[in-house]
């Protein structure tokens, strides 16, 4: 494994990334909550973009991989922030943005922050305002007790260790909700939702598309897929759905 390059934000933390130099328009990958950059369809994405002579940037949020911090000192809008900061010192022109799971909503805010920086859209299993709509509406009594006198409460993953879910994710993430207020995505988007996924349900990819507002929107629905969404055939999808908003984004 190739050892990162390093970016110090405005905020003094260090975000790793991988930078492979191409054409643009750019792919920026965004990868999901307590993922890194060294996952199957970032990877996947990586060896396209070689393939292709696209340029394409990788990284890991403050937190996550191989970065600065640690995981329970960060919230959506620092996460949303360390995107930013990437696409912002690290890429050139419009880029085409990539958001899986949690990445689905940091993509939404960067589209939302600075719309010159963004080309296109592709969402896999998007889970704008998980924090609220899934998280915090999910937990009991106890679990929302916890939260507020300890400061945190631990949920099990089937993904590794439990998720120790801080009072300050859910009450930061409410200042960063996209579902709440119009929602505006004036280039080619591909929302991509598996109809086997547990964790983000198929409502939540329908909500998305309902209440977003552009020109070229779709939602392709994937039978049978997870929340991975990383089968051959899932991977070739976002290959195939990444190159026609490159190709849309070049019509104008």
């Amino acid at each position: 494994m190739t050892a990162p390059d390093f970016l110090t934000t405005a905020a003094g933390r260090k975000i790793a990334y991988h930078r492979t130099e191409g054409t643009g328009p750019g792919v920026v990958f965004l990868g999901g909550f307590k993922s890194d950059m060294e996952g199957t369809k970032a990877v996947h994405l990586e060896a396209w973009a070689r393939r292709t002579g696209r340029a394409f940037l990788r990284f890991d949020y403050s937190g996550h991989g191989q970065s600065s911090e640690a995981f329970t000192d960060g919230a959506i809008g620092d996460w949303a922030a360390d995107a930013m900061a990437a696409i912002g010192e690290l890429t050139e022109g419009p880029q085409v943005l990539v958001g899986s799971s949690m990445g689905g909503w940091i993509s939404l805010l960067c589209a939302r922050a600075m719309p010159e920086k963004v080309a296109g859209l592709v969402t896999v299993a998007a889970a704008p305002d998980f924090t609220e709509d899934s998280m915090w509406a999910g937990f009991d009594d106890s679990q929302r007790d916890a939260l507020f006198e300890k400061g945190e409460v631990a949920l099990p993953s089937e993904y590794g260790e439990p998720y120790v879910i801080t009072r300050r994710l859910i009450e930061e993430g409410r200042e960063n909700l996209v579902l709440r207020s119009p929602l505006n995505l004036p280039f080619p988007v591909r929302f991509l939702q598996g109809t086997a996924d547990e964790d983000v349900e198929m409502s939540v990819a329908l909500r998305l598309l309902e209440h977003a507002e552009g020109p070229d929107m779709r939602l392709t629905l994937v039978d049978g897929a997870d929340h991975r969404f990383s089968e051959p055939d899932c991977l070739a999808l976002i290959e195939a759905s990444v190159e026609e908003v490159i190709s849309r984004a070049a019509r104008g």
